[in-house]
């Protein structure tokens, strides 16, 4: 059975949604405070998923997520190595994304940082809904069977940005781009439908084994249907946010 750690702290404030989110899909959530993981790193032996949601941790000061990930990188390098080597699962969502990138627990868990995420092209902090498609050839546990999603976003630095053109390349290789920003008829489009100006519209990565994603948009925020402003025309039968963690529920049934 799915049991989560979800963290919290220090302006991360997308916890209840995510453990509502967690817990409507069939796995149980608990919500933890960094410093207690950080005093006690053998909390994490009770989990057998990490979750970090999103938020404005430290205020994005120093860099979106670069405080609260350089906490866990140091702090927690040897219990996080034994956590993903137990084939556990570890979601970073939004200001979660940041921080696994900046970490250096994607695109490989090495805690060497490869990617970043950086201000919106547009200049502004962007709160609208988005269309992602879905890598069908990705090994992304949390995806599967999903051709597309309809979820929102909202953060002022999204914009993925590789190192250089060789990561860009080997995220290809390996099938590790797993959601890309696309238009309605599911084409690669630029502002509005791709919200930050990433590029190649990248919207969420994983690693290799599939067990560690990160996506910018928030499929937590789309845990009822009316949460959709779209559902009042009758078009949105499901609340689409949540098949990424029936996924997560599905890999531990």
């Amino acid at each position: 059975m799915l049991k989560a750690l979800v963290l919290h702290g220090y302006g991360v404030n997308c916890e209840a949604e995510s453990k509502y989110s967690i817990e409507k899909s069939g796995g149980k959530a608990d919500i933890v405070h960094l410093n207690k993981v950080l005093d006690n790193p053998e909390i994490l032996k009770e989990y057998n998923m990490l979750m970090l949601p999103g938020g404005f941790s430290f205020g994005d000061d120093l860099g979106s997520g670069k405080v609260f990930s350089n906490k866990m990188k140091f702090r927690l390098r040897q219990p996080l190595q034994e956590f993903i080597s137990q084939n556990k699962l570890v979601l970073g969502i939004c200001n979660g994304f940041q921080m696994l990138v900046k970490m250096g627990l994607l695109p490989e868990p090495d805690f060497k940082q490869r990617i970043t995420l950086i201000a919106n092209d547009s200049g502004h902090f962007e709160d609208r809904w988005v269309i992602l498609k879905a890598n069908k050839s990705s090994p992304c546990v949390f995806t599967k069977d999903i051709d597309y999603l309809l979820v929102p976003v909202r953060h002022g630095e999204g914009k993925f940005i590789p190192k250089d053109v060789n990561v860009l390349k080997e995220l290809k290789e390996k099938n590790q781009i797993v959601f890309q920003y696309t238009d309605k008829d599911g084409e690669l489009a630029g502002y509005p439908h791709n919200p930050n100006g990433s590029v190649e519209n990248i919207a969420g990565i994983c690693d290799r084994t599939g067990r560690i994603f990160g996506m910018m948009p928030h499929p937590e925020a789309f845990n009822i249907v009316e949460n959709c402003p779209y559902w009042i025309k009758g078009n949105v039968k499901e609340p689409l946010g949540l098949r990424i963690f029936k996924n997560a529920v599905k890999y531990f049934d």
